[in-house]
Order: structure tokens, then sequence, then C-alpha cells
């Protein structure tokens, strides 16, 4: 299989270089053009407020938020795979960790660049960290966003610090970042903490309402973390695989990702297992509200969505290829499903952020009656939330070509390598 990968890489290195030159400009070109569109969108909401979205006082959370939680979610290999190699003792995977701590520091950057439209005044976005409400599920996670962002900060100024034009251009300063990675292990412990707890509290946010009976239960917090970590794992291989086949600046060792797959598809058995009973449950009961919502799931609205993007794709088909040995080495299937596992996670944020809101209980007296509203993205939103979308893939991006962020094979050990060493 590497020797596969090697001549991938070899055929790659072959192809005219004002071809790949021609290819990244467009791409980067593209890339800016939606982010410039977003910004222009951005512009209007900030300018005239929310009333330019579809956004109402019955759906409160729409499409920003939905990225804002899949971003995050994209974001948990960086504390799972850094968890694994400081703290568990896995070094082999330190070179995926370092992947996956770039990836993280994008998706909270996307998350961050969501609420700051969503939230409505983002000129108040530092009063959580001054302000103090400890009874708020919101406030826990807005100290752990902050906190873990920090130390996303902190990781990933090693990367910066050992690239070849930071250490030519200011070598104190690079010497200064790469001495950074001595405190990996602390910050893996710090990164672990405050990621679970936040990651749990997104889940918490809607399992706490009770106005929402279809969101009323504790075990929403369990799967935002188990999802999590499988589709931030999911995404760290499959956008590194990704990487290797469109740029020589990347390379993989895909014997390591492919252990590192097996894992998921194992995991990914105990999530269909949770994710079953989490729905089945629902039918023990005919509360108003919540029969209705899981009417919508099934048959609904959603239904699409939840049986196609969440079970099928999501789950299923991607259990399949990473568990039969055959599938699962071939490179170009296993990417496949890798992605469509964080594709399945996206989904799932998509359907209970819908779920809970598409239908309200009006309280009458001696009636208590379930009524639907409908939610659409606008044109602002959407927009908006591509443009976020776009500054991810355009990081990401650069950070393959400039900081050697995907690269199993560094003569010159990465930093969160060396650190494991010199631990």
């Amino acid at each position: 299989m590497t020797t596969a990968v090697n001549a991938r890489q070899t055929h790659q290195s072959k192809k005219p270089k004002w071809l790949a030159t021609l290819l990244l400009a467009g791409w980067v070109l593209g890339l800016l053009l939606l982010i410039a569109i977003g910004i222009a969108a951005a512009i209007q909401v900030f300018w005239r407020g929310l009333v330019v979205t579809n956004l109402t006082d019955l759906v409160p959370w729409g499409l920003w938020i939905t990225i804002d939680l899949s971003a995050i979610a994209m974001s948990a290999g960086a504390f799972s795979l850094c968890a694994a190699v400081y703290l568990i003792g896995l070094k082999q995977y330190a070179p995926v960790a370092r992947t996956a701590t770039f990836i993280g520091i994008i998706g909270y950057s996307m998350a961050m660049l969501c609420l700051l439209m969503d939230v409505g005044r983002p000129d108040r976005f530092w009063h959580g960290f001054v302000y103090w409400n400890i009874h708020s599920v919101l406030w826990e996670v807005t100290m752990c966003v902050g906190l873990y962002f920090s130390v996303l900060i902190l990781e990933t100024m090693p990367i910066i610090g050992e690239t070849d034009w930071m250490q030519r251009a200011l070598p104190r300063l690079s010497h200064r970042l790469t001495s950074i990675h001595h405190l990996a292990p602390v910050l893996a412990f710090f990164g672990l903490a405050f990621s679970l707890l936040h990651q749990s509290s997104l889940g918490a946010t809607y399992g706490v309402l009770q106005a929402r009976p279809i969101w009323y239960r504790p075990n929403l917090s369990v799967l935002f973390i188990y999802s999590a970590v499988l589709g931030g794992i999911s995404l760290t291989i499959a956008a590194s695989m990704l990487a290797a086949r469109i740029s020589v600046r990347a390379r993989i060792d895909d014997a390591l990702l492919e252990r590192l797959a097996h894992f998921i598809g194992w995991a990914l058995l105990g999530y269909i297992y949770f994710r079953f009973w989490d729905t089945f449950a629902m039918t023990y009961t005919h509360q108003p509200g919540r029969a209705e919502g899981l009417q919508i799931l099934t048959t609904g609205s959603l239904a699409f969505n939840f049986w196609v993007g969440e079970v099928l794709l999501g789950m299923l088909v991607p259990v399949v290829i990473l568990l039969y040995g055959r599938w699962r080495k071939d490179p170009t299937a296993r990417m496949i499903a890798l992605f469509l596992v964080a594709g399945g996670v996206i989904a799932y944020r998509w359907d209970i952020t819908m779920v809970g809101q598409l239908i309200v209980l009006t309280y009458l007296p001696q009636e208590i009656t379930a009524r639907y509203t409908q939610y659409t993205p606008s044109l602002i939103e959407l927009a908006t939330g591509t443009g976020v979308v776009a500054y991810g893939l355009l990081a990401f991006t650069f950070g393959v070509r400039y900081l050697n962020i995907v690269n199993h094979r560094s003569t010159h050990k990465p930093s969160v390598m060396r650190s494991v060493e010199t631990g």
C-alpha cells in the first residue's frame, strides 16, 4: 500500500509545474471570491440586523448554528488524537495529531465567525467572559470554547515556528515558538478537559430545554461527544489522504491511516447502537411535541436527511467499508467512507437543530396543541455560511502548502513528534 502511495506521489511530481500552479491559483481565487461574497453578506447582517435572515423567534437557530456545531465537531480530532499521543502514549499517531490540531483551530475559528453573526450584537461577544452566569449551559460552552481556542493557538505555534520561511526570516521568534512543544503534554491535558466539557455541553444545551420535548433527554451529551470524535478523526484522515493526492507537499503513511480508519469502523458500530436507541426510545411515549418531532424526523421534512444522510451514507455504508479489510485497504474507498462519516455527523447536527424547532407547543386551557413551523435559510445566510466554509478550505490549503501540516515522513520531525520523543 505504501508503494502505491509513493507511486501516486511520483506521478504527481511529473505533472507540469505550470499546470499545478494554474489549478492552485484557480482554486484559491474561487475561494477568495466566495469569501468576498460572504463578507459583503455579513456586512448586511451587521448593518441591518437579523431581519435580513429567515430566523425567527420560533426558529432562532438555523444554518449558522449548524455550521458552528459541525465545525466544532470536525475539530474534535485535535483533542482526541493529542490525548492519544501525549496522555496515552500512542506516539506513532503524532504526525496525524499535528494535522488534527491545525484542522481544530480552523474549525473553531469558523465556529466563532458564525457566532459573530448569529448573536445579533457582535460587539458584546466579551460579555460572557466578564459577566458570569454559572447557571447557564451556554455560559459554560462560551468559557470552554474560549479557553480551548487559546490552547489550540499555543499548540499551533510550533507548527508555524518550524517552517523554513519562519526560520530564515525570524530565527529568534522561530526558536521561541518551537520551544512551546515542551508544553505539549500539559496542553493536551487541558485541551482534553475543555473540549470534553464543551462538546458534551453543546448536547446538554438542547437536552435541558424542557419546552422542546424532542430535545429534552440526557443522552444528547453523550451522542454529541461520540459523534464529534468520530467526525473529527474521520475528517482528519480523509483530508490528509485527499491532500496527498492533489499536492506533492503532502506525504502520508497510508498504513498508519488505515489502522486509524479500522478503529473508526469499530467505533462507528457503537455510535449506531447509541443513535438507534436514542431514536427508538422516543417511540415509548406519545408526549405532545416528542411524537410529532419523531414523525418529522422519520417520515416528514427531515426524513430524507435522516435515513439517507445519517443512517445510510453516514453510518451503514462507511461501517461496511471500514470493517471489510479488502475495501478498507483500498485508499479511494477508505477516503470516501471517512468523508461519509464526517458528512453523517453534519447531517446529525442539522437534524437535531431543526427537529426541536419545527414543532411549537401551544399551551391552552385543558389542551396542549402541537403546531408546525418551517425554516429555509435566506440568501444572506447561505452567502455568509458559504464564505465561512470557503475560509476553512482556504486555510487548510495554505496549511498544506506553506506549513507542512500533512507530512508523515518529514526529514525534520514535526514539533508534535519532537515533543513526544523528548517527553
